[in-house]
């Protein structure tokens, strides 16, 4: 069927690939960006000129028939080697210049990156960044982003970069609450209200502290985010682990116990191989590694000794 194949073109797998992933209209629509009417039409459309079923409709949803599967394979491989060429093509332009994706977590920018992202582009105007917000790790090799910046001790073996620093971990509270700060006497934390991110972070050393020592009872309020835990210690909702890079910032709070290497991570500057050798790409990556170099004690907690950080955790000490 030559006509039928030579109509059929590059979006159109797209579309289908979409729909096969997510599984209905709707979603496929907002993942390709159009909306649920120009889907529908336009799925009724390909099947028309393929002259074959792609989808059967069930209640659960669009299921691919063997058709479907293979056009949405195909449109796979399509994407895969249509990313690769352009991450080559990027890596050999000559000049600083053009757009910029940078995936980082909400708790890194606001705290840590935003000023230092504002430096790199008063230094570089011809680069526009695309700053892409998110925990989850997004596909540098179908070009999601260009670099990541991320705190992990596990970061993707297809990936590429350089570790800058350790992020710190310490027990903090509020200052109202403990005046002298440190209590000598670590069993004096025993019984105080907890916060802490929930369990679906069970991945974080803290919160694997927590749930080993801490009673359920006790922990009174959760987050699925970083960023709030410093200001519900800073309300006096309870005390908890907090990174030292925004706790030691505010005055409102008090360093309750050392910060602890073992509750470290490390923060990763990352990219894929066919990026490195991009103007834009490693001009980016040499300043924020040096920009961030400088900010290596306040990520590793200021100057705790090594002591100190091996020091036992509160439950640990009674």
């Amino acid at each position: 069927m030559p006509n039928a194949a030579s109509s059929v073109a590059w979006d159109d797998f797209r579309l289908i690939k979409a729909i096969a992933e997510a599984r209905s209209l709707p979603a496929a629509a907002e993942l390709i960006g159009l909306n649920h009417s120009t889907v529908f039409r336009r799925l009724g459309q390909i099947e028309e000129t393929l002259g074959t079923r792609l989808f059967e409709r069930h209640r659960s949803g669009y299921v691919p028939t063997p058709a479907g599967e293979e056009m949405a394979a195909l449109a796979e491989r399509l994407e895969i080697d249509i990313a690769g060429f352009t991450r080559r093509l990027v890596g050999r332009e000559i000049l600083p210049a053009g757009e910029l994706r940078v995936t980082t977590n909400d708790s890194l920018l606001v705290e840590l990156l935003t000023p230092l992202f504002a430096t790199f582009m008063k230094q570089c105007p011809d680069i526009r960044l695309e700053v892409l917000l998110g925990n989850q790790a997004l596909n540098l090799s179908k070009r999601d982003a260009d670099v990541a910046i991320r705190a992990t001790d596990s970061p993707p073996e297809n990936l590429i970069g350089r570790r800058v620093a350790r992020i710190g971990w310490a027990l903090y509270g509020r200052a109202t609450d403990f005046p002298e700060g440190a209590p000598s006497d670590q069993s004096e934390l025993a019984g105080q209200r907890w916060i802490s991110l929930g369990d679906q972070f069970s991945n974080f050393k803290v919160v694997q502290y927590r749930q080993k020592h801490i009673p359920a009872d006790q922990t009174v309020y959760k987050l699925n985010t970083v960023l709030g835990l410093a200001e519900a210690v800073e309300a006096g909702i309870g005390i908890g682990f907090l990174p030292c890079f925004i706790a030691d910032k505010r005055p409102g709070l008090a360093r309750l116990a050392p910060p602890q290497t073992g509750y470290a991570a490390d923060l990763w500057l990352l990219t894929h191989p066919d990026l490195r050798h991009s103007p834009r790409v490693r001009l980016f990556l040499d300043f924020m590694a040096a920009e961030l170099t400088k900010l290596r004690p306040l990520m590793e907690g200021g100057a705790a000794s090594r002591e100190d950080a091996e020091a036992p955790s509160p439950a640990e000490a009674e």
